[in-house]
């Protein structure tokens, strides 16, 4: 087991760095045990592949326990759709096994740079959210090691279970996962692609393709700089796992229809001038991409890596923001709150909030995570670089506007959220509590987040 001085560390909007962490690597069941056994006064919290674009898997002055040398598959059933392996391997990874053998992921979020522990952890969502729920949904059972030292099988109905599927790494590791996997014949994906008007006009497609169940991905990306009657204009893309008679004869992936080839980028540098993406810059880029996408076009053939997971083929690409960083924010109100959701993107709209990457997504029913994010209705995230006068105060307003919608905000994605809030978005919040106190009575396991919201 490797240990070393991580300072300073962040999460992926590169905001709230902490003080120096120990990052322990641990290689083993026993390794991990005896790295919680050893956190010390400050605790410990399980780390992935630092996606969380807050502080969620953060931990000041304590211990990081670096989970991605537990890393193996364990076991493939290929006649029934299901996979066992090790909390610390990558979606990634898990794509390059599973593709060649008929299979893709139940759920992924808009990266695949993500542990499953991570995935389990922070009960990740994708655009087929409506059709499929989040990643808990089609966890099968994990091993859990919790802070007595017990490794633990907890399977889905269970409170444990519950606390751990969107708890944030709070109730212990996640040492490995079984869990279903969705058939499909190709690597690619049929793709559909229109613009949107406006905010309603993209709302109304994004309802009538979910009564229709057309596709099973959905995500309308929106120009937030966009005003007047361009409210909310949107470019709106669906898709669906293409079956192999989408492919022409002479289709060179025909030859080879399962390939998983992720194409890659030049990285982001090191430095970027602050200020890059401001205002003017974000409308130009914004207006080129509604311009330049097609009003109506469907049945393009993607690879999976580009339909899902655009920014992965940038490494580093946070960079582009500048050395601050940015926030990611990201809010769910549920059905019957349109009009909430209107309002809060004119505020945004009004705001002048400079973000390139701001989409507009359907959940279904939410999953029974005591704090997982999703609930049936509508969620919108969005990219703000830090530095802007005034943000802060800003995104407190939305977040009072979020839970009088009775919405909540992500806490994967958040570094800044008021604790006074936290119970009026998520109602089971005492329960989560209470189990933890049960179960962690020394409270060996905290992050800075749990820190920061008193969870």
């Amino acid at each position: 087991m490797s240990a070393e001085i991580a300072d300073p560390v962040t999460g992926w909007g590169r905001t709230a760095p902490t003080a120096a962490a120990r990052l322990v690597r641990p290689r083993s069941y026993e390794e991990t045990v005896r790295a919680v056994r050893d956190c010390g006064a400050r605790g410990g919290i399980p780390r992935g592949l630092g996606r969380a674009y807050g502080d969620a898997a953060q931990n000041a002055g304590g211990s990081l326990i670096d989970m991605t040398a537990l890393d193996r598959v364990v076991r493939v059933d290929a006649e029934a759709g299901t996979v066992a392996c090790e909390a610390g391997i990558s979606l990634q990874r898990l794509m390059e096994v599973l593709l060649p053998l008929g299979w893709f992921l139940p759920v992924t979020p808009g990266t695949r740079q993500v542990t499953v522990g991570g995935a389990i952890g922070s009960d990740i969502h994708g655009g087929n959210h409506p059709a499929s729920g989040s990643f808990s949904r089609h966890v099968l059972s994990l091993d859990l090691l919790t802070s007595d030292g017990d490794i633990r099988t907890v399977v889905p109905g269970t409170p444990l279970f519950e606390a751990t599927a969107g708890g944030m790494g709070l109730t212990g590791v996640i040492l490995a996962a079984t869990f279903r996997l969705h058939r499909v014949e190709t690597s690619l994906m049929s793709v559909d692609t229109e613009r949107a008007s406006d905010l309603d006009d993209l709302m109304a497609r994004l309802t009538a393709s979910e009564c229709r169940h057309r596709h099973r991905y959905s995500v309308g990306w929106l120009d937030l700089l966009a005003s007047g009657s361009s409210l909310g204009r949107a470019v709106l893309t669906r898709g669906e796992h293409a079956p192999l008679a989408a492919l022409s004869a002479r289709s060179p992936a025909r030859r080879q229809p399962l390939a998983f080839r992720p194409g890659r980028l030049p990285g982001a540098p090191s430095y970027v001038p602050e200020g890059l993406l401001g205002r003017t810059t974000v409308g130009l880029l914004n207006e080129l991409w509604y311009r330049r996408a097609p009003r109506r076009r469907t049945g393009e053939l993607q690879p999976i890596s580009a339909f899902f997971h655009p920014l992965d083929g940038v490494p580093h690409w946070n960079r582009l923001y500048g050395r601050g960083g940015f926030v990611r924010y990201q809010f769910v109100v549920g059905d019957g709150q349109e009009e909430a959701l209107i309002r809060i993107v004119r505020r945004i709209v009004r705001r002048g909030c400079p973000s390139l990457l701001a989409l507009l997504k359907r959940f279904g029913v939410g999953d029974p995570g005591w704090l997982s994010f999703p609930m049936a209705g509508w969620t919108l995230s969005l990219d703000i670089p830090t530095g802007r006068t005034g943000l802060g105060p800003f995104l407190d307003e939305l977040d009072e506007d979020v839970a009088a919608a009775g919405g909540r905000v992500c806490l994967a994605k958040d570094s800044r959220l008021r604790p006074e809030l936290l119970a009026a978005m998520y109602p089971r919040l005492d329960e989560f509590r209470a189990l933890r106190a049960e179960l962690d009575p020394r409270g060996v396991f905290v992050s800075d987040l749990s820190r920061r919201l008193s969870i």
